[in-house]
């Protein structure tokens, strides 16, 4: 093994904490009393997910990581793997403790708004008859209850799966474990007859009537739990956060390393000793790994429970909803006379779906290549890729099948595409595909001309109205001729291809970035100014912090918009003075990646599918491009000057890792109420001459004057 590199960690701080603090935010917004009362609820579900991945994820993969015989130590904390695991058991208590409390409130708050979430001892004799119907005719029959004896051995649980579990007593034995899975098959609610919306959740009802199910037994203690199990199957993609090369030793853990381990129990109600120590035993948990709790180990009901709101519940209780931007125009026209930057979700996704179809519809075009990650569930690009092919086109996709949690979806619609007829180019044994590009061949009269869309994001139309990103569409020759190579290196399995106006990863996109880095240091010493914004979803990788910080040093002024993850604390003495760290969470989730260097027309930027992370920059092949329209550069610095000036949703990193509000005297700003309003301003374009700006000087454009100036 080669020796481990030594590391200041003064102005540092351990990923797997950062991220802690990052869902704290995304807690936050569920106590905000200016947001809407259910959307509020979905931050709590989100919140809850968030950390149900994180456990699966991560802690897995630092599970898998700690039966290697010499563990790693943390390049940015210096802890040891055992450590970590310590620290985000422990820092997981009080977020369980707050989860706790902002539930409580929200629903006294659903009370006040005739929605009841309600407890059994809260129900009627009537309304407990009822559920006792409706256990006995829809929810019994579906249900496999347990015990476990001599005879019967302890189950696999489910990842995740809800457990309603108690201890039981007969006349033949001192006393043991009796357990019913809670099926996915159950509607997740049983509601009340009453005129509100009134509820109880499933589980609590197969909780209630435990005894109808062990009729012959004494029921005692029963609680609801839940086990979440390791399910990082890629865990060379997570491990790439050490200064250490995995390829070897992580063929090592594979060997090693238990399917599906258990690294955490939920538990909702109170937990019996006995109980506790069962568990404990079976499935080989230590006390610090089970977390009981008094709110629901899930909250995916709330989405069913949005559909059962009335119009004016929904209108009250809901965010508003807003018209993206559009446009009415031929896209392929468009693109091909200047180039054009969507911002979803305020511009609307479906002009790249337009995009698609003329595209797959168009007697011009030639062929299609593109590169996808993750799609919708019922997904219109794949339609109009096949529409294409089948059309006599030449389609060539390159499709990533080990796109986390959609290994299945991606195969599926792998064999449609190959079935209509498209070319397929699958990702490599130890590199994930992470691009978003997409290159559209256009013959017209014996002349060869080119569309690149490169983005920030997937080609996903759901996740376009929920996620913030970037998308640029150019006709510029010789990003196109950069996308030809690009395509033609993935074919042939080439990752060191040679590029003028992309940085692909997993080979060039990280050199390029550090020495872009250097060109504003070399600005500052030759006496002139240096200014770097990124904006990113995490920044965890050490030799990017440990660059950014000699250009602190050096006097460059350095902004950092990063949602998630930062391990590089600002403001340090003598490391990252110069340094502010911005994070936004708010309404949809900032996706958009972004690296500038420079100020006004002159600064060059890049727009990017790829994180801050070393995974994203040594284990991915990620594609980042130039941006070459200077009114597209203004924009996107204007929309990065917006979200560094959020004092609704924004916070700032504090050295001590902590997050505060910003606090200004300036006007009242939330980014993304901005970005909305704007998009309900921007005129219609008619025409290719027309720029996509603000077309009313209200005090938003004339913040942005403030801005420019």
């Amino acid at each position: 093994m080669t020796k481990m590199r030594t590391f200041d960690t003064s102005f540092t701080q351990n990923r797997e904490l950062s991220w802690l603090m990052f869902n704290r935010r995304v807690l936050k917004e569920a106590e905000d009393l200016t947001v809407p009362l259910m959307e509020r609820l979905k931050f709590l579900a989100i919140f809850q997910s968030n950390l149900d991945e994180f456990y699966m994820i991560r802690v897995g993969s630092l599970s898998d990581i700690a039966r290697l015989k010499q563990p790693p130590i943390d390049n940015k904390s210096g802890m040891s793997i055992k450590e970590q695991l310590d620290a985000i058991y422990k820092a997981t208590v009080p977020l369980i403790e707050k989860k706790d409390k902002v539930f409580s409130q929200l629903r006294t708050q659903l009370n006040t708004n005739d929605i009841h979430h309600c407890e059994i001892s809260e129900c009627s004799s009537a309304e407990l008859k009822h559920l006792e119907n409706v256990f006995k005719r829809k929810i019994l029959p579906l249900l496999s209850p347990l015990v476990i004896d001599r005879h019967h051995p302890f189950p696999h649980l489910l990842n995740k799966q809800k457990v309603v579990v108690a201890m039981v007593k007969s006349k033949e034995n001192l006393g043991t474990l009796g357990m019913i899975p809670v099926s996915d098959t159950l509607d997740k609610m049983v509601f009340l007859p009453r005129d509100s919306i009134s509820f109880v959740l499933t589980e609590k009802v197969i909780q209630h009537f435990f005894p109808l199910v062990f009729d012959k037994y004494q029921v005692s203690n029963s609680c609801i739990l839940s086990i979440t199990r390791n399910a990082d199957i890629h865990p060379e993609d997570e491990g790439f956060d050490f200064d250490l090369d995995f390829r070897v030793h992580m063929k090592l853990i594979l060997k090693k390393r238990s399917r599906l381990a258990p690294v955490r129990m939920e538990v909702e109600g109170e937990l019996d000793e006995k109980i506790r120590r069962i568990f404990k035993d079976r499935i080989k948990l230590s006390d610090t790994q089970i977390f009981v709790q008094h709110s629901p180990i899930s909250f995916d009901y709330i989405f069913d429970l949005l559909d059962k709101l009335s119009p004016k519940q929904r209108l009250d209780l809901t965010d508003p909803p807003f018209q993206s931007a559009s446009m009415k125009i031929s896209m392929l026209d468009y693109c091909m006379k200047q180039d054009l930057l969507l911002f979803y979700p305020y511009d609307d996704f479906e002009l790249f779906i337009q995009f698609l179809k003329e595209s797959a519809n168009s007697t011009d075009v030639v062929s299609i290549k593109i590169s996808l990650y993750r799609l919708a569930a019922n997904s219109r690009v794949i339609q109009y890729l096949c529409d294409a092919a089948q059309n006599g086109k030449e389609v060539t996709v390159l499709i990533e099948l080990r796109a986390r949690f959609d290994e299945k979806n991606n195969i599926e619609w792998a064999e449609m595409l190959e079935k209509a007829g498209c070319n397929l180019i699958y990702g490599f044994e130890e590199v994930k595909v992470h691009g978003k590009l997409c290159l559209i061949t256009l013959k017209k009269a014996d002349r060869i001309s080119y569309i690149t869309q490169i983005g920030t994001g997937n080609y996903n139309e759901k996740t376009a109205k929920l996620y913030s990103d970037l998308s640029l569409f150019t006709a510029n020759s010789m990003i196109a001729q950069d996308a030809i190579t690009f395509f033609k290196n993935m074919a042939i399995s080439n990752l060191q291809g040679t590029y003028n106006l992309l940085w692909v990863a997993p080979f060039a996109y990280k050199g390029q970035l550090m020495d872009m880095i250097d060109g504003e240091i070399e600005k500052v010493k030759s006496g002139h100014s240096g200014r770097i914004i990124f904006k990113a979803n995490s920044l965890s990788e050490r030799d990017i912090i440990d660059k950014l910080s000699q250009a602190s040093q050096a006097g460059v002024k350095i902004d950092l918009i990063i949602r998630g993850i930062c391990c590089l604390l600002p403001n340090v003495k003598d490391r990252s003075e110069n340094i502010q760290v911005t994070n936004v969470v708010g309404r949809f989730l900032e996706h958009a990646r972004i690296y500038a260097f420079g100020e006004g027309e002159d600064a060059k930027i890049w727009i990017s599918s790829g994180d801050l992370m070393t995974r994203s920059l040594t284990r991915r092949v990620e594609v980042a491009v130039l941006v070459m329209d200077k009114g597209i550069k203004l924009k996107i610095l204007r929309i990065l000057n917006i979200m560094m000036s959020d004092n609704v949703k924004g916070h700032r990193l504090m050295k001590n890792g902590r997050h505060q509000r910003i606090k200004n005297d300036q006007p009242r700003l939330n980014s993304q109420e901005y970005f909305i309003e704007d998009a309900r301003n921007r005129s219609m374009i008619e025409t290719p001459k027309t720029p996509v700006v603000l077309v009313k000087k209200s005090w938003f454009a004339r913040l942005v004057d403030w801005f420019r100036s």
